[in-house]
């Protein structure tokens, strides 16, 4: 009978390793500056030098990514969308976006930019001056991005709207 006692309580009381993985999933998580590789932009998504510097992808049930991307003179995106928006914040430089149908905008350190979801765009630096961003997104059925063409250069170089 004691035997089926300590057998109970073994089973209604949680083991030492599954107290300890509920506590750490309640642990904040520091991602120290420089413990991931930065990465080249593949040829694929950017046009010119471009460096991603990520910095989290939170685990489920949280469902976004944010990197660090850094765009050198004449660098850009393709064309694409996210499934549920971007936000990016830029911190450096000054750089151009563009939302399909509308004008290419200049945008400096300090700027806030909200993309809706499924909205196509590309954002990059200038010709004359590298731009850094923080990109956060989300992500949809494992997905964050849909990648499309290259911004040609034609469309690159029509440049903002003079004032």
């Amino acid at each position: 009978m004691k035997g089926i006692l300590i057998l109970a309580a073994m089973l209604a009381a949680p083991s030492a390793a599954n107290a300890q993985a509920s506590k750490q999933e309640h642990v904040m998580k520091i991602q120290r500056s420089g413990s991931q590789p930065s990465q080249k932009g593949p040829a694929d998504w950017f046009t010119g030098t471009v460096r991603i510097d990520p910095l989290n992808t939170a685990p489920a049930p949280a469902r976004h990514g944010a990197a660090s991307v850094t765009f050198e003179p004449g660098a850009r995106t393709a064309w694409h969308t996210h499934p549920l928006g971007q936000t990016l914040i830029v911190t450096s430089g000054m750089g151009w976006t563009q939302c399909e149908g509308e004008p290419i905008v200049e945008i400096r350190a300090g700027d806030v930019l909200w993309c809706p979801p499924g909205h196509r765009h590309w954002h990059g630096a200038s010709p004359t001056t590298a731009m850094t961003h923080i990109a956060i997104q989300e992500a949809q059925d494992g997905k964050m991005v849909e990648w499309m063409e290259h911004v040609t250069d034609a469309q690159y170089l029509a440049g903002p709207a003079q004032d």
